[in-house]
């Protein structure tokens, strides 16, 4: 008999709300409220997340980020910044002891991102598995995409979906990015570099680094394209049903209560140069 997983699908929400609501899935997770949960999200504006360790006042030029119009948050995972502009984003929140879940980080990686293969499958996309050397893995940028991550997948050899992971109270997050297409002038603008030849010589690296879904296949994928392969792509992967779920408004009383007190509030999006000051 097939396993249950709920199946969440907003469309685009603000930074802030996006990461609330994450966080809520894992602690409703926790509380046994929940299914182990796909999730499916955009953003209404272009997006700078941050990982919750990165420091933020020297390497982001937030004159840039306010001319952008770009909203900006503080993601629960680590990592590096990520721009979320014209992407599908995607979270799986599920219990740590389920039994396709290893204790190996890595390995779980490599586990949850079947249902990224089979869903860029869908899409005539044929996907690798990134092993960097222990050396480049340790090498970390402030920018994502940058450089793959153990297990994170590669399209023609550039990397096409960033994802990030955290593990609390007995239970998995992780969310990824999977960009349609990306303005790397607006990226690298968000940056702070020591001039302009530096700025420009660093984009034209990533530019080689990295890529978006309609650079691989010269279509024009839509987010519900995306979004209906990944379905399909998970539902092969694992072998599961997946059932539509709406959230409460119990459920969004309570996300919109942690937007208000963390994803939306300086004390958190600006946490790790507060500390160090």
């Amino acid at each position: 008999m097939e396993e249950e997983w709920f199946v969440v699908e907003h469309g685009l929400l603000d930074a802030d709300v996006n990461m609330a609501v994450d966080e809520c899935l894992l602690k409703w997770q926790k509380e046994g409220k929940m299914l182990p949960t796909l999730r499916f999200y955009g953003w209404t504006e272009p997006s700078l997340s941050v990982g919750q360790f990165q420091s933020v006042e020297q390497s982001i030029d937030f004159e840039s980020v306010e001319a952008y119009h770009c909203q900006f948050v503080r993601r629960l995972t680590g990592g590096s910044a990520v721009l979320h502009d014209d992407e599908l984003t995607y979270s799986i929140v599920l219990p740590e002891d389920h039994q396709m879940i290893s204790s190996s980080i890595k390995d779980a990686y490599y586990t949850l991102s079947q249902g990224l293969v089979k869903g860029f499958e869908q899409l005539g996309i044929k996907v690798e598995h990134a092993t960097p050397s222990d050396q480049s893995a340790s090498n970390r940028s402030e920018v994502c995409f940058e450089r793959p991550a153990y297990y994170e997948l590669l399209a023609e050899e550039k990397k096409l979906s960033g994802n990030a992971q955290i593990r609390k109270d007995g239970v998995l997050l992780q969310h990824g990015s999977i960009p349609l297409t990306l303005d790397t002038t607006m990226l690298f603008d968000l940056f702070r570099f020591p001039n302009e030849e530096f700025k420009n010589h660093r984009r034209q690296l990533f530019k080689e680094k990295a890529t978006t879904i309609n650079q691989v296949n010269h279509d024009e994928f839509t987010y519900d394209d995306v979004k209906n392969a990944l379905k399909k792509g998970f539902d092969e992967a694992f072998d599961v049903k997946l059932v539509p779920y709406e959230l409460t408004k119990e459920q969004w009383d309570e996300v919109y209560q942690l937007v208000k007190f963390k994803y939306g509030n300086d004390n958190w999006n600006f946490k790790r140069n507060r500390q160090e000051a």
